[in-house]
């Protein structure tokens, strides 16, 4: 095995092509240096120079060898500033749980900020449904969610980053589009209805349960994905109660419409555990504070 200062005394010689003038710039004498160069040599079991009185020359292997030895001194300079930076947070890997609808507006605006604040710092996306991610976060696998409430207070520390209104989802040319003003309640007495499975989707069928009156005779479909959702809208499958983001989507065949009296009820949290100890999450948080799209 070889050391450090093998690789920097074979550096300093192959960059001078001179014994003295390396020992010089390493401030040493030229024996040492010599020694350092022969061990480096027996070490790797090639011949790194030929050398006589009057020259020193790189052989091919030498050739080859310096540039990885350059390689292996940066790394060992870098090494240090390096764990510095990912223990104060500024350097590392902050692993992020999303939601489908949320990468429509919230992530992409989520991780520009990222990029911009703290630019060290490497980003892993997992999709997944807000149970997969609580899940995850208690393992462990997850830093960070962008998820729906609630969440155990006790346990996880949570922020609004996004609330949005809640849409009807209707095929173009449904009868309500004609109606000139927000939909009522009373506007959905005999409408079939795509919901939100209450098992996978709990958030969002809470959520529209307390604002609209649901007759479950009228439900032709439950699922847990809004994008299925829009999707069964387009087939002229019924209408569909959706986060407002969820109109960006761009599928032909599907308008959307204001429900009314309702303003802003769908929220989207950040989602961590208290007790996490990843320096570069808390870095990220911090960049985020009072952040919202």
């Amino acid at each position: 095995m070889f050391s450090f200062d093998q690789l920097r005394g074979f550096v300093a010689v192959a960059e001078e092509l001179h014994f003295g003038r390396a020992a010089e710039r390493l401030n040493m004498t030229q024996p040492p240096l010599s020694r350092q160069v022969q061990k480096l040599e027996r070490a790797i079991g090639v011949r790194l120079f030929e050398r006589d009185n009057r020259r020193v020359e790189l052989t091919a292997a030498g050739t080859a060898f310096l540039s990885e030895a350059r390689r292996l001194l940066a790394l060992a300079d870098n090494a240090p500033d390096l764990a510095r930076r990912i223990s104060a947070g500024s350097a590392g890997t902050v692993r992020i749980g999303f939601t489908a609808v949320s990468m429509l507006a919230v992530l992409p605006a989520v991780l520009r900020r990222i990029d911009e604040r703290l630019p060290d710092v490497d980003v892993d996306l997992y999709e997944m449904v807000t149970g997969e991610q609580i899940d995850a976060l208690l393992a462990h696998e997850l830093d960070l969610g962008v998820a729906r409430p609630p969440f155990d207070p006790d346990v996880f520390g949570s922020r609004v980053i996004s609330r949005e209104a809640i849409m009807v989802a209707v095929p173009a040319g449904h009868r309500l589009t004609g109606l000139g003003r927000p939909v009522e309640a009373r506007d959905l007495a005999t409408e079939p209805l795509i919901m939100h499975a209450p098992s996978k989707a709990r958030y969002f069928y809470d959520l529209v349960v307390s604002l609209v009156p649901i007759s479950h005779r009228n439900v032709v479909h439950s699922v847990s994905q809004v994008l299925t959702m829009v999707w069964l809208v387009s087939a002229g499958r019924g209408i569909a109660f959706i986060p407002e983001a969820a109109t960006r989507l761009g599928i032909e065949g599907v308008e959307f419409l204001p429900l009314a009296g309702v303003d802003k009820p769908v929220e989207l949290h950040l989602l961590w555990l208290k007790d996490a100890k990843n320096p570069a999450l808390w870095q990220v948080l911090g960049h985020l504070d009072g952040f919202q799209v």
